[in-house]
């Protein structure tokens, strides 16, 4: 059975709360377009809302915010390696389609103190949780460990992020996350999606755009990759060779 895509859970979930529950959260992104130049190093955005509704005599510790920012889906291959008779030798591969190439969540608490593990999961709320789709027979606890390890791997490379305790509450209604932005990540389509949660329940959800876009020569070489990717090797092979030859050319040995 194929999983149902996250955002369309979450349209689901709205639909079915009450006319007033939809209105409590309102929710904004410090800017929705983030451009990538060759000088870019990583930045930070802001995710903001308040409460409209929120009732002053409900006590604090049912009320929890989320904030989950997802990037475009990018496949991604697993390999493991085993040492055999000295030399590391890739033995088994499994290829994963379906995770965000870049996920970031904070949270008010601890995920597991927020909702139910069954509700997180629904949700894909923490990186452990985020499914993903291979095509290759396997068990499914090796699916497991190979999931695991994508997940490990992404973490290190800064592309997965999980913050809990970290957003701050201006007054009892507003609040607000900062979230990096590292210069590693994929261009496309994200999506800032931010939960108001009371009783470990989803009451209110809101989903807005960001797009992390190339400009500049960066874009155009992008381009040309993509278009016309046998030219482009074409070319890359041309100045290796030229550039070896020019630096031969100039620290030769002068006899």
């Amino acid at each position: 059975m194929r999983r149902i895509p996250t955002l369309l859970l979450l349209l689901l979930t709205l639909a079915a709360m009450p006319a007033h529950a939809a209105e409590d959260l309102v929710s904004g992104l410090s800017t929705d377009l983030i451009q990538i130049r060759s000088d870019f190093t990583g930045t930070d955005i802001v995710v903001f809302g308040a409460i409209e509704t929120f009732d002053p005599g409900t006590p604090a510790e049912d009320r929890d915010i989320v904030v989950v920012i997802r990037g475009p889906e990018v496949p991604r291959v697993v390999r493991r390696r085993d040492r055999v008779f000295g030399l590391w030798v890739t033995r088994r591969q499994i290829p994963f389609t379906g995770l965000p190439g870049y996920y970031f969540i904070a949270s008010t608490r601890p995920l597991d103190l927020v909702a139910s593990a069954d509700t997180l999961e629904r949700f894909e709320l923490g990186p452990s949780r985020l499914t993903a789709d291979t095509d290759v027979p396997a068990s499914p606890e090796e699916i497991a460990q190979f999931h695991a390890a994508t997940v490990r791997t992404l973490t290190r490379e800064q592309l997965y992020w999980e913050n809990t305790n970290s957003i701050e509450f201006l007054s009892r209604s507003l609040f607000r996350a900062r979230i990096p932005v590292p210069s590693t990540v994929p261009s496309g389509e994200y999506r800032a999606e931010v939960y108001l949660f009371h009783g470990g329940t989803v009451v209110s959800a809101q989903s807005t755009p960001l797009f992390v876009d190339k400009t500049g020569f960066e874009r155009e070489l992008y381009d040309f990759s993509n278009e016309a990717p046998f030219s482009y090797g074409l070319v890359a092979v041309f100045m290796s060779g030229a550039l070896g030859w020019l630096g031969f050319a100039l620290f030769r040995p002068r006899g």
